[in-house]
């Protein structure tokens, strides 16, 4: 990464804040079945009132406020599509650690966007805000997922055996971690930078 500006722009995606207008294609990408089956639960849809509420408080939240929980979106560079979003919470400066999720619209999986996404999150969480650990959980069945963690080196931690109950039947919760001096090794051996720099 070069430059101050090119922060939050990779090769392919940039990560913005979020605004008040996002809220219907988010809900739109958050109401497609597979995205809603590699989540935690199937959700009824929502109403305007309560998607541009949810935006609208997403939008408001300051940067390096009280907490470091935060919702940015995913755009693409080629056509400034909104492709999704990356949610970073349970924040805890005390113990250095912290957890993200991530959702992408269908149209915009598999396509190396989560993989730059995650690495600019953990550059910035690791490199500027001093956490230590990241960890991410992710249900058995959602096999992108799984591979997004381990292609990330993510350690798989555990598993919560029968933790969900979704379609009619249990499904695992697979626990990540991954340490900061872990980012940065595999950073380096990549040839990247793993944290920003003037």
């Amino acid at each position: 990464m070069s430059g101050p500006t090119r922060f939050w722009t990779g090769e392919r995606i940039r990560l913005r804040a979020m605004e008040p207008d996002d809220w219907q294609q988010l809900a739109a990408i958050n109401q497609e079945g597979e995205t809603q089956r590699d989540g935690d639960r199937l959700l009824a849809p929502i109403s305007a009132v309560l998607g541009r509420k949810w935006a609208q408080e997403q939008s408001e939240k300051p940067p390096g406020g009280a907490s470091d929980d935060y919702t940015m979106v995913v755009e693409t560079l080629d056509g400034g599509e909104l492709a999704g979003d990356l949610s970073v919470g349970g924040c805890d400066r005390l113990n250095g650690h912290f957890h993200y999720g991530i959702s992408l619209g269908t149209a915009h999986q598999r396509r190396g966007y989560a993989s730059e996404a995650v690495r600019m999150m953990l550059s910035f969480m690791f490199g500027e805000r001093r956490y230590h650990r990241c960890y991410a959980e992710v249900y058995g069945g959602n096999a992108a997922s799984l591979a997004l963690q381990r292609r990330l080196g993510f350690t798989e931690e555990g598993v919560r055996r029968e933790h969900a109950f979704q379609g009619g039947r249990y499904r695992d919760l697979h626990q990540f971690g991954l340490l900061a001096r872990e980012f940065e090794e595999r950073e380096r051996a990549a040839g990247r930078e793993p944290y920003f720099t003037w």
